[in-house]
């Protein structure tokens, strides 16, 4: 099964050229702070692309989804699209699992206090999960921001690498933290930054494929 994954679109996703696979796979922020018009638009586009199936999930950018959920869900049923809100899929056996959730900073959508709060989100991944898809990253995998300041400043989230780490999925697929596209091999996951912009919110890469074997 190819798995074909984008994240970080932010409006400017009919740029981007796709190859062919099973499931395209969009990891949130495909919008910027975008309109109901623009979510319409998204589904429509993600939803024509040829895929058999479609999985997409909101990020912190993606407002509007927050605010009006049941239409944002309508909009994707009307495209094809599967989206994922602390939710899951199956295909062909293999079970996806996506949340919009990250660690809270400013007040942006999604967004959840540590402790309790999103650790709520993260106890509801069923242990079966063998694709997860989350918009943030884990702490301390590929999750560093460089601050104006100097250094660099890990954003993940502890509670969710605490989970994965339980839950050993075949695949972890994240975006948000556009700097921090790469890939790494542990303890039996394999953790994909799959952001598609760069940290001054250019597109510059190309999707990744991962063959879920």
């Amino acid at each position: 099964m190819r798995l074909v994954c984008i994240s970080d679109t932010h409006g400017d996703h009919e740029g981007l050229k796709l190859p062919p696979g099973d499931v395209l796979i969009h990891a949130g922020d495909f919008t910027a702070h975008g309109t109901r018009d623009n979510v319409q638009s998204f589904m429509r586009w993600i939803g024509s692309q040829g895929f058999k199936h479609v999985l997409c999930i909101a990020g912190n950018h993606d407002t509007y989804l927050e605010q009006e959920p049941e239409t944002c869900l309508e909009f994707a049923r009307e495209a094809g699209v599967i989206l994922l809100n602390d939710s899951g899929y199956e295909i062909d056996g293999r079970q996806f699992w996506g949340s919009p959730i990250t660690p809270r900073f400013c007040d942006w959508a999604f967004m959840r206090d540590p402790g309790e709060d999103i650790e709520a989100h993260w106890d509801l991944i069923p242990d079966t999960t063998d694709v997860l898809i989350t918009h943030g990253p884990p702490f301390g995998i590929m999750d560093a921001v460089e601050r104006p300041t100097g250094g660099f400043e890990k954003t993940g989230c502890p509670s969710l690498l605490e989970k994965v780490q339980k839950l050993t999925p075949t695949v972890h697929l994240f975006g948000h933290i556009h700097e921090g596209r790469g890939r790494e091999d542990l303890s039996g996951t394999t953790y994909l930054n799959i952001s598609t912009m760069n940290k001054h919110y250019r597109i510059v890469h190309e999707p990744v494929i991962f063959d879920l074997s």
